[in-house]
């Protein structure tokens, strides 16, 4: 049954990810006064892209063939090992701190490689600006993690939710508050939301992630957009369960509890995608020149929550 939990959560995500995308749009697209294309407008966009002609630019190599399915497979990793439904399945040795972030950062660093493969200015220019940017994104994820872990003991991510589930107090702590505004911060970055990329811009100039996918068509592009999708999912359900960590199930789940840590984990996820969207309204993208500011904060945050943490641990 724990096997069965691991692919449970595939299955959710895969699934998931249109419907979180067509959340956000839903959701802005009311706030704008306008109607909006449904939840389902991704799915549809999906099997569009998928009908069409695989098309490869010429010069580029198998880097630019590899790279939508080892983003894809990174994160489809990452949902499978990640304790999103239940803990202490034989998969959480392998969820570890380093592994979750060292397999974000592969999936990022293929991207980019297919975007310098291309040969294209716009190519480049996304790649440089990515990579710049997961660059100063990933030790921060490292360090606001790492603050969580250290009154658990564990750089485990099971164990950090278990902990935490056990000791609700550490949520409002110091370190807590610290790393959750860390967190968001850079959870947006890496997913190219807003205020640090527009995931809906047209204006190739101001491109990041978009700048990188623009050879990409057909059902390689499908691939591409799902897994952007999917990482995005499975970010905001990691951080609902390291900060709210309620409704996942234990070591032995029953078909019941598999059920219930679904609906539970859905719930958390539309809260976050719904509020996500929402701040997107009211927010303007930032100059690229600022971003580094934007994210040097967000690590000097989780570098607090890692003092906080060594000095205030919140029982109870």
């Amino acid at each position: 049954m724990s096997y069965a939990v691991g692919a449970a959560q595939i299955g959710a995500v895969m699934v998931g990810a249109p419907l979180v995308i067509g959340l956000t749009r839903q959701v802005r697209a009311r706030w704008e006064g306008r109607t909006g294309g449904g939840l389902l407008q991704p799915w549809r966009d999906l099997r569009k892209q998928l009908g069409k002609q695989q098309i490869t630019p010429a010069g580029t190599t198998v880097v630019f063939a590899a790279a939508p399915a080892v983003v894809a497979g990174t994160t489809l990793l990452i949902a499978a090992i990640a304790p999103l439904v239940a803990t202490g399945s034989p998969l959480d040795p392998a969820a570890d701190l380093f592994a979750i972030v060292g397999l974000l950062f592969l999936g990022t660093v293929a991207l980019t490689l297919a975007g310098i493969d291309t040969a294209t200015a716009f190519g480049g220019m996304g790649a440089s600006r990515e990579i710049t940017i997961a660059a100063l994104v990933e030790p921060t994820i490292l360090l606001a993690v790492f603050a969580l872990s250290i009154p658990a003991g564990s750089a485990n991510l099971g164990a950090l939710v278990a902990t935490t589930s056990a000791h609700p107090g550490q949520v409002v702590s110091l370190a807590g508050v610290l790393a959750f505004a860390a967190l968001v911060i850079v959870i947006i970055a890496e997913t190219g939301r807003l205020p640090v990329d527009n995931p809906s811009t047209h204006l190739e100039l101001t491109m990041v992630h978009e700048a990188m996918v623009l050879e990409y068509a057909g059902p390689r592009l499908a691939l591409v957009e799902w897994a952007a999708g999917m990482r995005l999912t499975v970010l905001l359900a990691l951080l609902a369960n390291l900060f709210v960590p309620w409704g996942i199930t234990g070591p032995e789940p029953t078909v019941t509890d598999v059920v219930v840590g679904i609906a539970v984990i859905v719930a958390k996820v539309t809260v976050l995608a719904t509020l996500l969207a929402t701040a997107e309204v009211f927010i303007a993208k930032l100059r690229l020149f600022r971003v580094p500011e934007l994210l040097a904060g967000s690590f000097l945050l989780a570098l607090l929550a890692v003092t906080a943490a060594n000095f205030f641990v919140v029982r109870g």
